[in-house]
């Protein structure tokens, strides 16, 4: 009774902390003084709030504006607090590494984002996305930089006919896999995320590269891109071939009427050869489920970071595709997500190959200021060493936006494991419980 008790002390805490911030005059962060600026960089503003939080219902960014009247920039930020309350338990044989860690209600650690954009010319802009504290990096550290083209910086008819259904995007960036990153946590920014954590196979990795999208009519588009297939610079030879990775995407996202919206993509990753393919393990920041199907010396080491995911280990080779519909009707949002994706280590001869399913249904009441939901989300397929392996997980979740940019959310889950050797510590595997958090983004 006593930890019942804690807990809900704790989570009643978390709820009204985000609520105490309405009091504050203006509600938010006032926007700075105009100042004179030198006259050799003319400064037209700084202005608070980042296109990297994003909006409720947004994919891809829409192309910016023509107008430019000096350098701009923007200044965003994300912060997520959670509270748990996960059991887990398993049947793996005890050993050393099958033994599950002992865990308790409480909160995990804060995670932190800063993000600054730069409008350097006409229809050039420039992001620069951090991470301030994150699981798996406590310290400060960048997560990419990229230039975003929109319009052309040269008024020259053709060019800007052009640019009126292009966008380039090149750098160091996330790259535009399936639509399911849209809606992730990342980091601290879980403003988007209806649910606590992201899907089981979670398809996230930063890259160097380009994309270039062309926008149609009727709400279509096509795009196309080239990266290096690593999640950071390499110029170093090894025994293993780096190719290139390709990236396309086509899709129709169209707004039919005031209360019907329909998109549906379709998303495609290929690799042929790379020393570190990490679309499935490019998250470096971590699960939101902390210590769950975890043994006792990590969990006292702190270097797990990805309780609750599934990564395939497809290191050196990989193919992959995602099909996501989409549909809002009225107050409900159905997202979905068909994926299947196969590879290789360098070590293997042949291709193994993983499925998931996932499926979303969120109802949002009061003008989007309260949400309840529900997601389906099952892996299976053949792991590293292992085959014919399922992971299933339920979650039903709750959300309160305070304001536009503070969001309070409440979720219970239950994750099971299937078909995993009795020395594998998911063996008989199952974590359920609920978790609160709580979220700023602006």
């Amino acid at each position: 009774m006593k930890t019942l008790n804690r807990t809900l002390l704790i989570a009643a805490a978390l709820v009204a902390g985000p609520l105490a911030a309405q009091d504050i005059p203006g509600g938010g962060v006032a926007t700075p003084a105009d100042t004179t600026p030198p006259a050799a960089v003319p400064m037209a503003a700084v202005t608070v709030g980042s296109p990297a939080a994003g909006a409720i219902g947004q994919f891809e960014a829409p192309k910016q504006g023509l107008e430019f009247n000096g350098l701009t920039m923007q200044i965003g930020g994300a912060f997520a607090q959670t509270f748990q309350s996960l059991d887990h338990e398993n049947t793996a044989t005890p050993a050393a590494k099958t033994v599950l860690g002992e865990i308790r209600p409480g909160f995990s650690l804060a995670n932190a984002n800063l993000n600054i954009g730069v409008q350097l010319a006409r229809g050039i802009r420039v992001d620069l996305e951090s991470y301030m504290a994150s699981r798996h990096h406590n310290e400060f550290w960048v997560k990419g930089g990229f230039a975003t083209i929109d319009a052309s910086p040269f008024d020259v008819p053709v060019l800007n006919r052009i640019m009126e259904f292009t966008t380039i995007r090149a750098g160091h960036f996330e790259i535009n896999y399936g639509d399911a990153h849209f809606r992730r946590t990342d980091n601290g920014n879980a403003l988007r995320n209806p649910f606590v954590e992201n899907y089981i196979l979670d398809a996230f990795t930063t890259e160097i590269g380009a994309e270039v999208m062309l926008r149609g009519p009727m709400g279509t588009f096509v795009l196309g891109g080239v990266t290096t297939g690593e999640n950071k610079g390499n110029i170093k030879e090894g025994a293993v071939d780096a190719s290139p990775a390709f990236l396309g995407k086509l899709g129709f996202d169209r707004q039919l009427t005031d209360a019907l919206r329909l998109r549906l993509t379709g998303s495609m990753y290929t690799a042929e050869s790379s020393p570190a393919v990490t679309l499935y393990g490019g998250d470096r920041t971590g699960s939101h489920y902390w210590g769950v199907m975890e043994d006792s010396s990590t969990l006292r080491q702190g270097t797990a970071f990805t309780n609750g995911r599934i990564n395939p280990g497809f290191s050196n080779e990989i193919r992959a595709l995602q099909l996501n519909p989409y549909v809002e009707l009225g107050n409900l949002e159905v997202f979905g997500v068909i994926e299947r994706a196969s590879g290789k280590t360098a070590a293997e001869a042949e291709r193994r190959e993983v499925n998931q399913l996932a499926g979303d249904v969120v109802y949002r009441l009061f003008d989007d200021q309260l949400y309840v939901g529900a997601r389906y989300n099952r892996v299976n397929g053949d792991f590293a060493g292992q085959k014919d392996l399922e992971v299933r997980r339920t979650a039903v979740s709750a959300g309160w936006f305070l304001t536009r940019n503070l969001l309070t959310k409440v979720e219970y889950v239950t994750q099971e494991y299937d078909g995993f050797a009795a020395t594998d510590i998911r063996s008989g595997g199952k974590f359920n419980g609920f978790l609160i958090e709580g979220v700023i983004a602006f």
